[in-house]
């Protein structure tokens, strides 16, 4: 069946994403990382007078020590396994949910991206794709609920299509004369050695490119609402369209994740037989219905700017906080070049050694790497801070003074440390311009970068 080799595929996707934040979780939000999970919630609890789960929903109330981070994360691997395997299905996509949903909520400013909010919103309805069990397994008499399929379907239609209208209404002029993927390959947030070979080729080839992407995302969602030929049409196009962005980024689990919503688009082979008229079918049945007027009228709420009644406003700030029922629309405005934040640190305030990162652009002979399926969440931030400046990414001079203290868990998210016999009296930030350097540079230097010095990102900072 179509609906279990989805919701496979939502397992897989989930273990991925337990398993890249395992290896990551305490060098962001551990004790010893840069945004400690137990200092937010203090601050919350503060805030509110009590640990309010409604407004700040995460188990990490019961418990935010490393111990029960790296606990969740695992948690979370094995769980996945069970539903790859069918083993009470509702419950597991629950369980998902919610470990997953607790630690974006503690992950703070490293676990706010689209595609968290995307996977908490498609592993919600994965919950009731299935009727509520009688078997402790999944039974060749259980059908998926049609309901789900659509509203599945319906958040593939939203994530594509909201995709291409935010280009269109942001008055980009790059994205208006069909020249912003001239950029985009460099811009990115983390390129990959394919992108410097996309980034060489002419400016027809990127004009045209542009266009297909609109078609991709404004045209090709309508076809999900036609019959089943139009569907399979629409499910080879988007998912081509996802694999070709694989091939030129790295975007972690999002493009896998929307290829998995992609199935969702052929026709399910219903088993016969007589139906099952378990008591507790009825009920799953009345909770699907409601929430489809719910998601229905969030989504309208959204999309609409009109000045809601202030019922409305409250009603949709409750759900708000399970990220559950979201609005997307990736790159509305292209970048035009690329700086990138390097990290620096001395004894003497003098002489200075680069600290180097995994994936992200430093060191200028070192190729684009390819991360993908591996999410790293504090190089895309650091993607994010270069576009801005550190009063507005406190989270920055937090990591360098994570870095003075000499935190293990913080460092062993960094490549090479060049202090690692004892932690830096100074650290500073430095902003460069990167570019890809063309095909006769890069044969006569070996460099896949020139870069140029802009000026200080942050000021010397010591203990």
């Amino acid at each position: 069946m179509v609906a279990r080799l989805f919701l496979r595929l939502i397992a897989l996707i989930y273990l991925l994403a337990f398993w890249s934040l395992s290896v990551q979780i305490l060098g962001l939000v551990g004790g010893q990382g840069i945004l400690p999970a137990r200092n937010f919630l203090n601050h919350i609890s503060q805030y509110l007078g009590k640990a309010d789960f409604r407004q700040v929903p995460t188990l990490c109330w019961l418990n935010c020590s490393d111990g029960f981070l790296v606990g969740l994360c695992l948690a979370g691997c094995i769980l996945a396994v069970f539903l790859f395997f069918g083993v009470l299905p509702w419950l597991t996509a629950f369980l998902l949910w919610l470990i997953y949903l607790s630690l974006t909520v503690v992950g703070q400013d490293f676990l706010g991206f689209q595609w968290d909010n995307l996977l908490l919103e498609a592993g919600f309805l994965c919950i009731f794709l299935f009727p509520f069990p009688q078997y402790w397994r999944w039974h060749k008499k259980q059908i998926p609920s049609k309901m789900v399929v659509w509203l599945l379907r319906l958040l593939l239609f939203k994530l594509m299509f909201e995709s291409g209208l935010v280009k269109l209404l942001s008055g980009d002029p790059l994205w208006g004369n069909l020249s912003a993927l001239t950029y985009h390959y460099l811009t990115q947030p983390l390129p990959n050695i394919i992108s410097w070979y996309m980034y060489q080729l002419p400016l027809w080839f990127a004009k045209l490119s542009c266009l297909f992407v609109f078609v991709v995302e404004l045209v090709v969602p309508f076809l999900i609402f036609f019959g089943s030929r139009t569907r399979w049409v629409a499910f080879w196009v988007l998912s081509v369209f996802q694999l070709l962005i694989i091939l030129t980024g790295n975007y972690g689990f999002f493009n896998l994740l929307t290829i998995a919503l992609c199935f969702t688009l052929l026709d399910d082979k219903q088993p016969q037989g007589q139906k099952d008229m378990h008591p507790l079918l009825l009920w799953h049945t009345l909770i699907v219905r409601l929430l489809l007027v719910i998601i229905l009228a969030v989504d309208v709420v959204e999309i609409v700017s009109i000045p809601w009644p202030s019922w409305v406003g409250k009603t949709v700030g409750f759900i708000e906080p399970f990220r559950s029922i979201n609005a997307y629309g990736l790159f509305a405005v292209m970048t035009t070049q690329r700086d990138e934040i390097i990290i620096e640190g001395s004894q003497d305030a003098i002489h200075w050694k680069e600290y180097e990162f995994y994936w992200k652009p430093g060191d200028v002979t070192r190729p684009p790497g390819w991360a993908m399926p591996y999410q790293p969440r504090l190089d895309w931030q650091m993607w994010f801070a270069a576009l801005g400046d550190f009063r507005e990414n406190s989270w920055v001079v937090k990591m360098m003074f994570s870095l003075l203290k000499g935190s293990k868990p913080v460092i062993g998210l960094l490549k090479f440390d060049p202090f690692a016999q004892s932690p830096p009296k100074y650290v500073r930030a430095l902003v460069y311009e990167y570019r890809f350097t063309d095909s006769v540079t890069k044969k006569q230097t070996h460099a896949w970068w020139q870069r140029s010095y802009k000026g200080p990102y942050l000021p010397v900072l010591s203990l």
